[in-house]
């Protein structure tokens, strides 16, 4: 990480975004306290955890977080209401209290019907709400999520995306959610950061980050299909495919012929994959294209769709 200045809101569900190796899961593991930076400070609210100039290090155990990994480390031994139980138990709790706890937490996450059931009889989404759960119960203050949907089918994660969506809703924790997929960042945070190679790219909610990326990586990285880039003499124009428009256009437009290289159904959509001299675009479209393969076609955007970034790929 490189000089990683990030402020998390209370009751914020902020998303670690990048690609592999970028450093979203050292961050994480920085605040669980599974490593130690090796300079400056983290603090949740006035309490501080790690400060290298103080020489002060608060353990795991102590720091009152939740972590789920991507391995959903359930005791195969144990029922889903023992699992859930393992932390409170861990920390003394007594036994009324234990119980009420893990069954309102397996109740917020909807597997209360089965609490008498082993790991091995649960299905792979219903693991991960009982992971789920067993940091719930514990009232953890910040709860630390590092790609928890990514062992789960298509189905399966768009279900648990709006699970968590709604947790976070009722419960009001604050959620630090690791992911490579954009999509998930996007659906669920309230707050997205942005990481390449170890540094801070952009910090902003979802659709400011969609609407105003603040450099090319993140334009390309976030959207799909990515962002069309054309380069130009002083920089890059980049169009989003849904921007692009097929027909006449007005006369203040961006526009130029296009050569239909293929059309590829969605279902529900249509992406063309375009060119234009050299370089190769996409368009999406909601409504069945009016061209095909093969076909030279006006393409055009509104000038208010373009975005500009200059020759070190800043946004203009």
């Amino acid at each position: 990480m490189k000089n990683l200045d990030l402020v998390i809101p209370d009751g914020a569900f902020m998303c670690l975004l990048g690609p592999s190796g970028c450093g979203k899961t050292t961050t994480l593991r920085m605040i669980a306290g599974l490593e130690q930076p090796t300079a400056g400070t983290i603090a949740v609210g006035d309490r501080v955890l790690d400060s290298v100039e103080q020489g002060l290090y608060v353990p795991p155990e102590k720091r009152q977080m939740g972590l789920v990994f991507q391995n959903y480390a359930l005791w195969p031994h144990l029922t889903v209401r023992g699992n859930t139980e393992f932390g409170l138990r861990m920390r003394k709790v007594p036994a009324p209290e234990r119980r009420a706890r893990a069954e309102a937490a397996l109740k917020m996450v909807h597997v209360e019907d089965a609490m008498d059931r082993y790991p091995s009889q649960l299905s792979g989404g219903q693991q991960q709400r009982v992971a789920l759960a067993r940091m719930l119960a514990v009232n953890p203050s910040v709860l630390l999520l590092d790609e928890p949907l990514s062992n789960l089918d298509a189905r399966l994660r768009l279900e648990m995306r709006a699970e968590l969506k709604r947790i976070h809703e009722e419960s009001g924790a604050t959620i630090v959610f690791v992911t490579h997929d954009q999509l998930e960042a996007m659906t669920m945070a309230t707050d997205v950061a942005v990481m390449e190679a170890g540094v801070l790219q952009q910090l902003a909610s979802p659709m400011e980050m969609y609407a105003r990326p603040a450099n090319r990586f993140v334009a390309e990285f976030v959207g799909s299909p990515p962002m069309n880039l054309i380069p130009g003499p002083p920089g890059t124009i980049g169009i989003r495919p849904e921007a692009l428009r097929i027909g006449d256009p007005p006369d203040d437009a961006w526009q130029h012929d296009a050569l239909v290289e293929a059309v590829l159904p969605a279902g529900s959509s249509w992406t063309l994959r375009l060119r234009v001299g050299d370089e190769e675009l996409f368009a999406l479209t909601y409504a069945p294209p009016s061209a095909g393969q093969g076909d030279v076609v006006r393409l055009w955007a509104p000038r208010k769709e373009l975005h500009l970034f200059d020759a070190e790929g800043r946004r203009v």
